[in-house]
C-alpha cells in the first residue's frame, strides 16, 4: 500500500504550539470574573476560542489518521492479507476527504476569515435577462447558507421592473462565512436559452457579487458624520404592513470614497440607519485594509465592468451544461447541483490556489 503524498505532507506539517497559546489565554479570560460585564467583548472572545478549538481538532484528528495509516503500513509490510489490504484502502479514500476538509480549515487563516459577511448582487445590462440571472444566484446563495446551518437575512432588496431583481444586499451569519464566501466575488456569467426571449435564442447575462466581512465590535473603524450623505426613501420591498408608506429606507454614502450601504428591511428609519452604518464600517474597513496591505488596489476600484471578459466564473446551460471557475480552472458538468448551493469544490480550489500562489 502506498502512502500518498497527500497525507505525507502533513505530518508534522501544522505547528499547533500557538493554536494551544491562543486558547490557554483566552480561557484564562474567560473564568474572570467581569468577563460578562461587557457582552460584546464576552462573545468576540467565546467565538474566538470556538475556532481555535475547532482549528485543534482537525489537527488531532489528522494525526490519529496519519497513525492509522501507518499501523496499516506496518501490517502490510509484515503479512500481505487482501483483506486487510482491502480495508487499508478503503480507510485511505476516506482520509483523502478528511485531509482535504483540514486543509481548508488551515487555510481560512486570514484576519475576517472567521466573520459573519454581507453579500450583495447587481445585475448587469441586459434588463430582465440580467436581473432573472441575479435572482437566481440569491437562492443558490441562500441555498449554500442553508446547507451550512448558515442564517440569512435579507437587508436590502431592489425586485425587477417584470422578474428577477435589480439589487440584494444580505447578511450571512455563520463561523467563518466571509472566509467561505470571499471566493465568489467578481463576475458571473450565464449562458442559457432565454425563457424571455420569444425566439428561443441562446443569450448571455452577467451579474456581480461582492463579499465583505461583517467587522467585530473591537475593530475600531472611524466614519466622520461630515464625511457621509444620508438619504432616505421609501421603502420597495417586503417589510410588513405600513413598509411602503413612509420613508423609512436609508443610503448613507461615504463621500471621501464613494462607498455606499442602504437598508430598508427594518421598520424604521433609525433601525435602517444603524444597519446601514454597520455595513457601510464593513465595507470601509476592507477598504482601508486592502491599501495598508497593498494588495491590487482598491476595493471600489476592483468592481470592474459586469460584463464580457471580466467573469471570475462561467454557468453554461446551453448548448451544454457546465460551470467554470476561470481562476482556478475547476469545472463540473453538475449545474444542478451548483445552483442548488454546492460550492464546496470550488471554495476548496480557490482557497488552494490562494495558497498556493502565495507560497
Amino acid at each position: 500500500m502506498r502512502f500518498p503524498k497527500e497525507l505525507r505532507k502533513f505530518g508534522g506539517y501544522f505547528d499547533t504550539s500557538t493554536i494551544r497559546n491562543q486558547i490557554e489565554i483566552f480561557e484564562k479570560k474567560m473564568i474572570a470574573p467581569d468577563f460578562w460585564n461587557n457582552q460584546n467583548d464576552a462573545k468576540n472572545v467565546t467565538k474566538k476560542l470556538n475556532v481555535l478549538k475547532l482549528q485543534l481538532s482537525k489537527d488531532n484528528e489528522l494525526a490519529d489518521i496519519i497513525d492509522e495509516l501507518e499501523t496499516y503500513n506496518l501490517l502490510l509490510e509484515d503479512e500481505f492479507s487482501q483483506n486487510l489490504f482491502s480495508e487499508a484502502v478503503a480507510k485511505l479514500n476516506l482520509s483523502l476527504q478528511k485531509v482535504d476538509e483540514t486543509e481548508v480549515q488551515f487555510l481560512l487563516n486570514g484576519k475576517t476569515d472567521s466573520n459573519d459577511a454581507v453579500l450583495t448582487i447587481h445585475p448587469g445590462a441586459g434588463g430582465t435577462e440580467s436581473q432573472d440571472w441575479a435572482e437566481m444566484l440569491l437562492r443558490m446563495y441562500k441555498r449554500w447558507a442553508e446547507i451550512h446551518g448558515f442564517k440569512v437575512e435579507i437587508i436590502d432588496f431592489q425586485p425587477g421592473d417584470e422578474a428577477g431583481i435589480k439589487g440584494v444586499t444580505l447578511e450571512i451569519f455563520g463561523e467563518f462565512a466571509y472566509g467561505f464566501l470571499k471566493s465568489e466575488s467578481g463576475v458571473h456569467r450565464l449562458v442559457r436559452i432565454s425563457p424571455f426571449n420569444a425566439q428561443g435564442k441562446r443569450q448571455t447575462s452577467f451579474a456581480s457579487v461582492f463579499i465583505y466581512p461583517i467587522i467585530d465590535d473591537e475593530i475600531e473603524v472611524e466614519v466622520d458624520v461630515s464625511d457621509l450623505r444620508i438619504d432616505t426613501y421609501r421603502a420597495s420591498g417586503k417589510g410588513g404592513q405600513g413598509v411602503n408608506t413612509t420613508d423609512s429606507a436609508v443610503r448613507l454614502t461615504h463621500l471621501p470614497t464613494n462607498i455606499t450601504a442602504q437598508c430598508q428591511n427594518e421598520r424604521s428609519q433609525l433601525r435602517n440607519r444603524e444597519v446601514a452604518m454597520k455595513i457601510l464600517k464593513s465595507k470601509l474597513y476592507q477598504h482601508y485594509e486592502e491599501i495598508r496591505e497593498a494588495e491590487l488596489q482598491k476595493l471600489e476600484n476592483k468592481k470592474t465592468d459586469i460584463g464580457f471578459g471580466n467573469q471570475i466564473r462561467s454557468y453554461v446551460f446551453h448548448p451544454y451544461q457546465m460551470v467554470k471557475d476561470h481562476r482556478t480552472n475547476f469545472e463540473t458538468g453538475n449545474i444542478s447541483n451548483v445552483m442548488d448551493g454546492k460550492l464546496d469544490d470550488f471554495t476548496n480550489a480557490f482557497l488552494k490556489f490562494q495558497a498556493a500562489k502565495n507560497v
